[in-house]
């Protein structure tokens, strides 16, 4: 916790700290939109070839959208932390 606080203090005096803070939210949300996506193309693929296997496919496919989105997110987090503090 003593490292992220030194960072935010050392972001927040710095106008390219601000700047990097709002690429770095808007690469994550890019990133997890982009491997939700391929997720659901691979998982619909899968589903294609073995149908009988959908059950347990789209249940994966949940749970791997759902880590994803939480790491976005958590991402996204940090990164309007260092742009407000």
């Amino acid at each position: 916790m003593l490292t992220l606080s030194v960072l935010l203090q050392v972001a927040a005096g710095a106008g390219l700290g601000k700047l990097a803070a709002g690429f770095g939210a808007a690469i994550a949300a890019m990133a997890a939109g982009i491997g939700i996506g391929r997720i659901g193309s691979s998982a619909m693929e899968a589903i294609a070839r073995q149908p009988e296997a959908a059950g347990d496919i789209r249940a994966s496919m949940i749970i791997a959208a759902a880590l994803i989105e939480g790491v976005a997110f958590f991402a996204v987090v940090v990164c309007m932390l260092i742009l407000f503090f």
